[in-house]
């Protein structure tokens, strides 16, 4: 739906919204802690997450169906490499999706492509940075900084602004670079790992003593992380358009694998070791390795060309079926 010029900095501010939030409620999270207790906040956050999935549903349309688009706006999205017709004809493409719905061949074919991977596995080790931010840094703050509850949930936001910044930025710069008339590769790969370079500076916060300058470190940390996120514009480069939706929901799973493990593996580390130091160093070791993915791994940034599976390949609809028939 976003036009190629555009999509970098388009799917920046999308990613950097749940930056923005951090930075709002962090500290509404913190002083219900610290006034009511930690149960209080899973029912507020509950009641504020309903409310915005009914906002939503309210004021999100498609490209086509928007009250204030015109044709020159549409005109512009479609012959800029974006679709504006997504919700059309939905009666007339149920029945021939369900008969030629993604085949378990097209995820082999994704999860065996070069680049593929290599963009899944930065996911994931970008976001093993986003969840120590999301989940130890207060507790950093608190047991190896000596801060309060009240007064980590309001250092806690300040890094959270920077990753806000850093990932509108990262956005800008990348669509920048492109319009310069640089090659998508480079447009897109120069702030993933300029911006991930900077993330490893966390580990800097184990050499000094200083609140201030541990803040500093944190900070720049996370705004590097944002510079770095430009994992959905180059899901959008790269999708297959047959099955983007699949292919964006593999990308998610890798990301959201991070947000179980990582926040496993680092407590596993402070109890094991007493610390957070050697916690900080597998942070930053999650941005090195991002880094190295993109050099290495990734390679030329370019749409997948799907390969037609075999007539008689089984349909992903169909084994979903088939299983749950079997259940009953």
């Amino acid at each position: 739906m976003v036009p190629d010029p555009e999509r970098g900095t388009a799917s920046a501010i999308f990613n950097s919204a749940q930056y923005f939030a951090t930075v709002l409620f962090a500290p509404l999270m913190g002083w219900i802690v610290y006034t009511y207790g930690w149960q209080h906040v899973f029912v507020v956050m509950g009641a504020v997450g309903i409310l915005f999935s009914m906002i939503w549903m309210k004021v999100i349309y498609g490209p086509r169906n928007h009250p204030m688009i015109n044709e020159a706006e549409l005109e512009h999205i479609s012959s800029n490499g974006a679709l504006v017709d997504l919700d059309q004809d939905k009666g007339k493409g149920a029945q021939k999706t369900a008969s030629s719905g993604p085949k378990w061949d097209y995820i082999r074919q994704l999860l065996t492509n070069r680049m593929m991977l290599g963009i899944y596995l930065s996911q994931y080790c970008i976001n093993g940075i986003t969840y120590f931010f999301l989940t130890w840094f207060p507790v950093y703050l608190v047991q190896e900084r000596g801060m309060t509850i009240l007064k980590a949930g309001i250092i806690a936001s300040l890094p959270a602004i920077c990753g806000f910044i850093g990932g509108v930025l990262g956005g800008i710069i990348s669509d920048y670079l492109l319009r310069k008339g640089h090659s998508l590769t480079f447009a897109r790969k120069a702030p993933i790992i300029g911006g991930l370079l900077l993330s490893t500076s966390i580990v800097t916060c184990n050499y000094v003593d200083i609140e201030w300058v541990v803040v500093g470190f944190m900070a720049l940390a996370f705004f590097g992380k944002g510079v770095g996120a430009l994992g959905w514009a180059v899901m959008s480069d790269v999708s297959p358009k047959q099955i983007a939706g699949l292919s964006g929901g593999l990308f998610n799973t890798f990301g959201n694998i991070a947000s179980i493990t990582t926040p496993i593996v680092i407590g596993y580390i402070i109890s094991s070791t007493g610390s957070f130091k050697w916690a900080l160093v597998f942070v930053g070791a999650n941005a090195l390795l991002a880094v190295i993915s993109y050099i290495f791994i990734v390679g030329e940034i370019k749409r997948v060309e799907l390969k037609e599976p075999p007539a008689k390949g089984p349909l992903l609809n169909d084994s979903v079926s088939d299983l749950s028939e079997a259940k009953s």
